[in-house]
């Protein structure tokens, strides 16, 4: 009877009182009875579990930015003076490192860490590397590139076609035509291309399986160096 005449006087607060006004320390009560009571949400009346849900979050996301806000010690600053003169002892000295700068700065009496020292180096930045179009311009003279094409005849026969192109003048330097291509009739190609010791520095070349072992060493003989290309033929 007493949980029946409590349950009376809710329904009448709850049908007068729309909202009710809660406290920092209701919500507080609930969150923390949340917590611990698996059953918290059955007697649940003046506000819904999803509100005490909300609560909760709320609550933990301001308690890690209160934390997240102090002030934290961390590294103490550099002096400046100390940053100015390793920068003018790298400039002048380039081939020194932080330890030995380390060592120049503890005789003048300034104490750093060496660590400190690495940091304060300026980054030394490397000259850049020329572009493979760059490349091919200021090599075209010593450049040849190779390839096949095959052609289908009227007797359902494929024939490759093997040649080589200079890149001066766009020549056909050498071209041969075999039904049946192997590494090794490749390498001749090569070799009867460039008699005399008249081989250039560098072939350009595709990724084929037709350039097998037989191919590369014959062309490492001769003093090539190849340059592979992903797909298609030379431009």
């Amino acid at each position: 009877l007493e949980n029946l005449a409590l349950r009376q006087q809710l329904t009448v607060y709850k049908r007068t009182v729309t909202r009710p006004r809660l406290r920092t320390i209701d919500r507080i009560f609930w969150v923390g009875l949340a917590k611990v009571w698996a059953g918290w949400r059955r007697p649940l009346v003046i506000v819904t579990p999803d509100t005490v849900l909300r609560w909760q979050r709320r609550r933990f996301r301001e308690h890690w930015t209160k934390l997240s806000g102090r002030p934290t010690r961390g590294l103490p600053p550099v002096n400046p003076e100390i940053a100015a003169l390793v920068t003018r002892m790298t400039a002048a000295n380039p081939l020194w490192g932080a330890p030995r700068i380390h060592g120049e700065l503890l005789k003048l009496g300034f104490h750093v860490a060496e660590r400190t020292v690495s940091r304060l180096i300026p980054k030394r930045r490397a000259p850049p590397s020329q572009t493979w179009r760059t490349f091919l311009t200021n090599n075209v003279p010593d450049l040849v590139s190779l390839d096949f094409f095959t052609v289908p005849t009227a007797r359902l026969r494929v024939l490759f076609v093997f040649f080589v192109l200079a890149h001066d003048r766009r020549r056909v330097l050498n071209f041969n035509v075999t039904e049946h291509p192997s590494a090794a009739w490749t390498a001749q190609q090569i070799v009867d291309a460039f008699p005399d010791d008249s081989a250039p520095s560098y072939l350009l070349r595709d990724r084929d399986s037709i350039y097998g072992h037989a191919f590369r060493q014959r062309v490492k003989g001769m003093g090539i160096s190849p340059l592979r290309v992903e797909r298609g033929p030379p431009d």
